[in-house]
């Protein structure tokens, strides 16, 4: 179990929440008492197992695959410390894509090697093995084409720049057209800085003419590309009635996102006063599409600067003239921009702001 502790210390000192699992639970107080047999801390841990077990490492009652559908639900990143074989067994029936899945890891007993077993790129399962390993001491076994070539990994550059991926299949295309040396080529509708890889030919924006890969949060620009990438830059203000269904609340959203020719997949989170954050068809929204639900207080909300389209009766129910316009801009933060404002449909209001992007190409994005 040494090992398991030495891990789990290494990734805290990255600010990473991590916690120790085991099957073996007879395992766990043996280990941690074998030190001070004759103490009187260890006579009470002996007597009060459960409470090591509980503080320090979680005992799993549950089957592996119960627990791995767990894990891969809640997105958690999974370290199987053992064979490769039970990790692959472990996992198999929770496997959806590359975008979705889990980051999953086995290191060997000995601790001499790490190897990222699925979501290397866009799951970082990559760079955290080759972090887990410089510490441990340890080899990487890294395999992913990209990474063993050194070339530019697209999914990896997305994953740095928080961009979605709207159409999975262009990565494939991408790297392949990557590793044959065939010429990429990219637009970026927004800033970009640093070295651009050799791998890619950088072309202006906006473009006619098909590109490889289109760095944009537009509807339009999916037809221009194999493979489009969403800066995550926009958040949806929004206020409703009481009681609103999801059905009304999304097809208010989508309506606006159409109309403004905005991916989905650029929306980064909505937002709204802090009395709604129970609101039910707000939360089940923000959780069908995964996103975060902000809230903001009364307070905060009046300090918004900004010229908004102001209500009275707003006001006098809950303290504040516009709630999606404020609540959108409280979001984005000072250098935010509201680009659609206040629409009202059926009981429900929606605003939409803008943050300010750039990307960033830079020597660990192969």
């Amino acid at each position: 179990m040494e090992l398991s502790y030495k891990v789990r210390d290494i990734l805290l000192s990255y600010k990473i929440d991590a916690e120790i699992f085991t099957k073996h639970k007879a395992a766990i107080t043996k280990d941690r008492m074998k030190t001070d047999q004759a103490t009187e801390e260890n006579k009470e841990i002996e007597e009060n197992k459960e409470i090591i077990i509980n503080k320090e490492i979680k005992f799993v009652s549950e089957t592996l695959h119960q627990w791995a559908e767990k894990q891969f639900t809640d997105h958690h990143a999974l370290l199987f410390i053992g064979a490769c074989a039970i990790a692959v067994r472990t996992i198999a029936p929770f496997l959806k894509d590359k975008l979705s899945d889990s980051a999953v890891l086995v290191m060997d007993e000995a601790g001499k090697f790490v190897i990222p077993m699925l979501s290397g790129h866009y799951g970082g399962a990559n760079e955290l093995a080759e972090r887990i390993a410089k510490d441990m001491g340890a080899i990487p076994v890294v395999t992913t084409a990209t990474d063993v070539n050194g070339l530019f990994a697209v999914d990896v550059f997305a994953k740095k720049n928080n961009l979605s991926i709207c159409n999975k299949e262009g990565i494939k295309e991408v790297s392949s057209a990557v590793l044959d040396k065939s010429e990429v080529t990219m637009a970026v509708a927004g800033e970009y800085s640093g070295r651009v890889p050799e791998e890619i030919t950088l072309v202006e924006y906006p473009k006619d003419k098909k590109v490889s890969i289109m760095v944009s949060p537009y509807l339009a620009d999916g037809e221009k590309a194999q493979l489009q990438l969403c800066p995550k830059i926009y958040v949806i203000g929004i206020g409703c009635k009481r009681g609103k269904s999801l059905e009304e609340i999304e097809k208010v959203i989508h309506k606006q996102l159409q109309q403004a020719g905005i991916q989905k997949e650029a929306v980064f989170a909505i937002a709204s006063i802090d009395r709604k954050k129970d609101e039910g068809a707000l939360v089940q929204y923000a959780e069908k599409h995964n996103l975060p639900f902000l809230t903001f207080s009364e307070k905060i909300l009046n300090c918004i600067e900004g010229d908004f389209y102001a209500s009275a009766f707003v006001k006098e129910q809950v303290g504040v003239d516009n709630v999606c316009e404020r609540s959108a801009m409280a979001a984005t933060g000072s250098d935010g921009e509201l680009i659609i404002k206040k629409h009202a449909e059926n009981g429900v209001t929606v605003a939409i702001a803008k943050k300010k992007w750039s990307v960033v190409f830079d020597e660990t994005h192969n």
